[in-house]
């Protein structure tokens, strides 16, 4: 994936990887489209840093197709799109809200995903090069026990990932993993405990170092998030676990 002169659309864009995401390929001269369901957030950022701005929202299968049809009306030269949205909650199985989280948290992190990337991927065929990212997480290969779904829709998102790119092998198309390690987000709230955490610019920054030094890459891994990665093959999955049944 070149990292210059590109259109991409982020898809949950106003906050965290995604935002930052669009600051740093912005910088480096590419167009960008953030999108969101804030419409009033969506807007202001827009106007702030120079991006174009979509609403979409991405439980709703008809939303994303509507985005889908406006944004390559607009932007026809499209050929990158970065899928970020997600949700992540605290989910306690032993009390009764449980259930509607994981409903909610598997529509918009797991269906969201396979719902934007349907929905782009006819377009992206026809483009010279074009590439889609997932994000997952190194909760995909160690679970959280506060976050039960969430790390089982990123682990989802890994195998379908992993699944679907052998499928566009012939097609213009790149599909690419980013798994960040515990990183500086609200994406659990703006009271998060972010002790430990990887700063959210220099985990983008290092990212796309990688993606720079290696075009044809299949999963972006810091150095932060490969003891998760590989905890089942370096026998250093037990122990991380029980670091993460800390947090419960």
């Amino acid at each position: 994936m070149k990292t210059t002169g590109r259109t991409a659309l982020i898809v949950g864009g106003t906050s965290g990887i995604g935002l930052e995401f669009a600051h740093q390929l912005t910088a480096l001269g590419n167009s960008v489209v953030i999108t969101g369901r804030d419409r009033e957030r969506v807007e202001e950022l827009a106007a702030e840093h120079g991006f174009a701005g979509e609403v979409v929202d991405v439980t709703d299968a008809a939303s994303i197709t509507a985005l889908r049809d406006r944004v390559v009306d607009r932007f026809p030269d499209l050929d990158t799109v970065l899928i970020s949205s997600g949700i992540m909650l605290p989910e306690r199985h032993l009390e009764a809200d449980a259930l509607e989280v994981a409903e909610r948290t598997i529509s918009t992190n797991l269906l969201g995903t396979i719902r934007v990337f349907t929905a782009f991927l006819p377009h992206l065929r026809t483009r010279p090069e074009a590439s889609i990212i997932t994000v997952t997480s190194g909760l995909a290969y160690v679970p959280m026990p506060l976050t039960p779904t969430y790390s089982a829709t990123k682990a989802g998102v890994h195998a379908f990932t992993e699944a679907v790119r052998a499928q566009l092998r012939g097609t213009p198309v790149q599909l690419i993993e980013l798994a960040p390690p515990l990183t500086r987000t609200t994406l659990m709230g703006p009271g998060t405990d972010h002790a430990g955490a990887m700063p959210l610019g220099e985990f983008v920054s290092e990212a796309i170092g990688l993606i720079q030094a290696d075009p044809d890459i299949r999963q972006v891994l810091v150095d932060r998030v490969k003891p998760q990665r590989f905890a089942a093959v370096d026998g250093t999955y037990d122990e991380l676990f029980e670091n993460l049944v800390a947090r419960l």
